[in-house]
């Protein structure tokens, strides 16, 4: 079974005088995705988001206009790309466009509805979540929990139970590629594209060597993979709970 309350539930900061933003959101989807937390001021925000970096960024800038555009021009100035979204009830036309040119990723004037702005947070955070190279980091806080496995995505850290276990930058996208689709019998193509950032040729035998490669790694027995399993003639799923896969699950040879 996949654990996946940190890849679910994004941690998004928000930052506002009084807590009122917050509060707004919180009662207005409960059970949501978003992980709120709340700073009142830009040096206590600045302070929490380097401690551990945040998922999304909320800052009305009512009360903090001025410190709210120096952080985030500090912010994406130090190459810090986290979603930002700017709240204001008494913004002009050239306060949107000063905002967004100071990094804001969008600026929503209030009154907005809590569960459209719950939406536009995310829509960011997906959209930056896709955004991401294959190998590097996921920008969200994402743990996958799968038999005796802890998968860090955002660390880039693999750990059988309190042991690291070390991973090729390959291995660690293609793993990351697997994971974030349980259950989804993936082409070659998009196993490429995600994990590679190219396309998959036809005569490219180096995807299924990396596979090999990576079941070498989580597998007991390679031979009958629990995890990684191939469907003939689309893919590879993964499946984290050992349980079958598509009814054309199987395994090939190895690859030599």
């Amino acid at each position: 079974m996949v654990e996946q309350a940190e890849a679910t539930r994004w941690r998004v900061l928000v930052v506002d005088g009084d807590g009122d933003v917050k509060e707004q959101l919180r009662s207005a989807w409960v059970r949501g995705p978003l992980d709120l937390h709340h700073a009142n001021d830009i040096a206590t925000a600045a302070r929490l988001h380097q401690a551990v970096p945040f998922d999304a960024l909320l800052l009305d800038t009512d009360q903090m206009t001025g410190p709210g555009l120096s952080w985030c021009r500090s912010l994406r100035a130090a190459g810090d790309d986290t979603p930002l979204v700017m709240l204001s009830g008494h913004a002009t036309e050239i306060d949107r466009i000063v905002g967004l040119e100071a990094g804001a990723d969008d600026f929503v004037s209030k009154p907005v509805h809590p569960r459209e702005l719950q939406a536009r947070l995310q829509a960011i955070v997906r959209r930056g979540s896709a955004g991401e190279p294959p190998g590097s980091p996921a920008r969200s806080t994402e743990v996958i929990h799968f038999g005796p496995f802890e998968f860090n995505l955002h660390r880039r850290e693999l750990r059988k139970g309190p042991d690291p276990v070390p991973l090729t930058t390959g291995e660690y996208a293609m793993l990351k590629a697997l994971a974030r689709h349980p259950g989804q019998a993936l082409t070659r193509e998009q196993l490429s594209r995600m994990a590679r950032g190219r396309a998959f040729g036809p005569f490219d035998r180096s995807l299924d060597v990396q596979v090999s490669r990576l079941r070498r790694v989580l597998e007991d027995d390679p031979a009958h993979p629990r995890f990684i399993q191939t469907v003939w003639g689309v893919g590879y799923v993964f499946i984290p709970d050992g349980a079958p896969g598509p009814a054309s699950t199987g395994t090939p040879p190895e690859p030599r």
